[in-house]
């Protein structure tokens, strides 16, 4: 069932589509799991991790976009999400990515993201992105330099407290 406007982007190992309620038992195993959930936001209660879910759907009717379920095109599985989150209080939109348990490693987030980023720069005409990443996620910091972003600066966001923001390369930087 189509839950939202979201495109349907292919790359070669994976689909990115709206989420659908079928996700949901997924992301709500992510949220619930501290260790790989704490970059993301670390939601232990079920409802409040369905409440999440649902949240993304509505921002992406407000806004035209958001994060997007990451599918195996092997499995036909979710294997994470990634997209693009502005809520408010957010300093700017943010290119964004989790992987669930057992497809990390694989570069998927990495794939996923250059899909996404890409689709926010073509189709939605963004001129900059960013990627919001608490310090001690090294993992996510790696993926932002290896997708090209580069430390632009500390703040304090509004859900997750200290963060650090990361620029990404601007569309005509890219080509």
């Amino acid at each position: 069932m189509t839950l939202t406007n979201a495109p349907r982007l292919e790359t070669d190992n994976l689909i990115l589509r709206g989420p659908e309620m079928a996700d949901v038992e997924t992301f709500i195993a992510f949220s619930a799991d501290e260790v790989r959930s704490i970059g993301f936001g670390y939601i232990p209660q079920r409802d409040e991790a369905w409440r999440w879910f649902a949240l993304n759907i509505g921002h992406w009717h407000i806004h035209g976009y958001g994060y997007l379920t990451i599918e195996d095109k092997v499995t036909g599985k979710p294997a994470g999400i990634c997209g693009i989150w502005n809520p408010e209080g957010w300093p700017e939109p943010e290119l964004g990515w989790v992987v669930y348990e057992g497809y990390e490693g694989k570069g998927i987030a990495y794939e996923a993201a250059l899909a996404a980023r890409a689709w926010a720069y073509s189709d939605l005409g963004f001129t900059t992105m960013t990627s919001n990443i608490v310090p001690s996620n090294t993992r996510s910091i790696a993926l932002a330099k290896r997708l090209g972003a580069t430390f632009e600066r500390e703040y304090d966001n509004v859900q997750m407290g200290l963060d650090h923001l990361y620029r990404h390369p601007a569309p005509e930087a890219l080509n």
